[in-house]
């Protein structure tokens, strides 16, 4: 079983934690990306991505000084380095080694820069989102670019573990990336829904953070069958039966 998750905006790079560092196995696309992107000026890259100047300003400012050396000083651990609400339920900073260990091999992040990361690969800071019309290498836009890539990345992972199960916890605009034909996978959905104003509905915020909470979940009790993702009750949530089938799990809270 693989759960995948989106990245987020928010970045820290200056708290350092003492595990282990990989190399992004797309490395050498993200790359191509970067080439791309250090030809935009701040003008075009706030334009492509609907950002402020402010913001524009900062990300051409990080794509001059993307370097290419293996392990670049300005460089951290995915599941370390991003914050946001997937990632303040997740709490990677507080895993000890076991659970990073279970989190490299069962944790994917897709990326609009890196296709799909383990939590220990080592990236450095940037902003692209997945849903961009960049124009890369004959492909409009990145999930042309991603596409094929990635499929064929998370078919590999689900090989080597002797399973076919993905546990989606990436929003839609990440998760669009993946070819799913190609991947050949029984993917499986969680809906997470909150009670307000008397009845039980998709709250943006809550649900990002439940993803995280989940894929914790996994992580602290080292799940490898979907059915054991019932007993899920971090924060409160619990198992809806009557809400779920056999491709969503869906969870409420009160």
């Amino acid at each position: 079983m693989i759960a995948v998750i989106s990245p987020a905006k928010t970045l820290d790079f200056e708290t350092k934690v003492p595990h282990e560092r990989t190399l992004p196995i797309f490395q050498k696309e993200a790359l191509q990306l970067i080439d791309v992107l250090t030809d935009k000026t701040e003008e075009d890259v706030q334009d492509l991505m609907s950002i402020s100047e402010k913001l524009a300003t900062l990300n051409v400012e990080r794509y001059h000084n993307f370097t290419k050396k293996k392990d670049p000083k300005r460089a951290k651990q995915a599941v370390f380095a991003f914050q946001g609400d997937v990632y303040q339920g997740l709490e990677a900073g507080e895993f000890n080694e076991k659970q990073v260990a279970f989190a490299q091999d069962h944790l994917r992040i897709l990326s609009g820069l890196y296709g799909v990361l383990r939590p220990l690969d080592l990236i450095q800071p940037y902003r692209l989102e997945m849903g961009t019309q960049l124009n890369v290498n004959g492909s409009k836009n990145l999930y042309e670019f991603w596409n094929e890539k990635v499929a064929k990345q998370l078919k590999k992972d689900l090989k080597k573990q002797g399973d076919k199960v993905i546990i989606n916890l990436a929003s839609k605009e990440y998760f669009n990336a993946v070819d799913t034909k190609k991947l050949k996978a029984k993917i499986i959905d969680v809906d997470f829904k909150d009670y307000k104003n008397g009845e039980y509905k998709i709250i943006s915020f809550y649900a990002k953070k439940a993803r995280g909470l989940m894929s914790r979940y996994i992580i602290d009790n080292e799940i490898d069958d979907v059915n054991d993702l019932k007993g899920f009750d971090y924060e409160g949530y619990y198992y809806d039966d009557n809400g779920s089938t056999d491709t969503t799990l869906a969870f409420k809270r009160k």
